[in-house]
């Protein structure tokens, strides 16, 4: 049985998430349709990690273990013609034996990007978030800074999936301008769940004047939620980059 890498990209605003749910149309159960289709066999796919509902992907790493024979150079293309166009197989790989997309990885990038502009822009629906004051980038990137290291985040995470601890390392956070365009760039081993949107919206009470980028390593050392900023809308959240020991899946971009 051979252990199948695939790098994938999505539009995630017409899905419930990544994980599979009963009652909700997911990227992971439309990739496991389109798998078993070509494959001829049902297929169970692991993901780097759950995006939320609205959330995107511009690099993804899922496995999934086959009988099938179908060489690898020729998976996109077959199973691209069975997915909607909103997601798509760029590259498979075949993987070791004990490759796991999400147990594997060793750090993963999300983007989260703002439209700041006094005019909306419908190219950035469910694709951005349009805040129309303007932003003052370096006062945010101060206060964006202050997320990195090691700590107890808390804080910024909202109620939901469990998880054995709450501490995670930050490699970076930074926020960066390209006209109307903000990012905010975020690297850690692990992520809480909504993290990077409370962080974003933490950002953006520093922004507003609501804290000073100099609270926020105390807000932390808190972990309590209601001293942080709000959670932000999932359509401006992008996982960017992952990090593997298998440097093919990394991606052109991920260092």
């Amino acid at each position: 049985m051979r252990n199948i890498a695939l790098q994938l990209m999505y539009n995630g605003t017409a899905y419930h998430g990544w994980q599979v749910q009963k009652n909700a149309v997911t990227v992971c159960e439309t990739m496991e349709k389109a798998l078993a289709a070509v494959c001829g066999e049902p297929v169970r796919l692991i993901g780097c990690g759950r995006t939320d509902a609205g959330v995107h992907a511009e690099h993804y790493i899922a496995n999934f273990r086959t009988n099938s024979r179908i060489p690898v150079e020729r998976l996109p293309f077959a199973v691209n013609t069975h997915t909607p166009e909103d997601v798509v197989v760029r590259e498979a790989f075949e993987v070791a034996e004990d490759f796991n997309a999400i147990l594997s990885c060793r750090r993963k990038e999300y983007t989260y990007r703002i439209y700041n502009s006094r005019i909306k822009n419908p190219f950035y629906v469910n694709r951005a978030y349009f805040y129309p004051k303007h932003l003052d980038e370096e006062r945010m990137d101060r206060a964006a800074r202050a997320f990195e290291g090691t700590h107890d985040f808390r804080a910024v995470r909202s109620v939901g999936t469990e998880t054995k601890t709450t501490v995670r390392t930050v490699y970076y956070c930074r926020v960066t301008r390209s006209g109307e365009l903000l990012e905010l760039k975020v690297c850690a081993n692990g992520f809480l769940y909504n993290m990077v949107r409370a962080i974003t919206g933490t950002v953006l009470y520093a922004a507003e004047g609501k804290l000073a980028p100099e609270d926020i390593p105390q807000i932390l050392a808190s972990g309590d939620r209601t001293l942080a900023g709000p959670t932000v809308p999932p359509g401006g959240l992008y996982m960017t980059k992952v990090w593997y020991e298998d440097e093919r899946l990394n991606g052109e971009t991920a260092i």
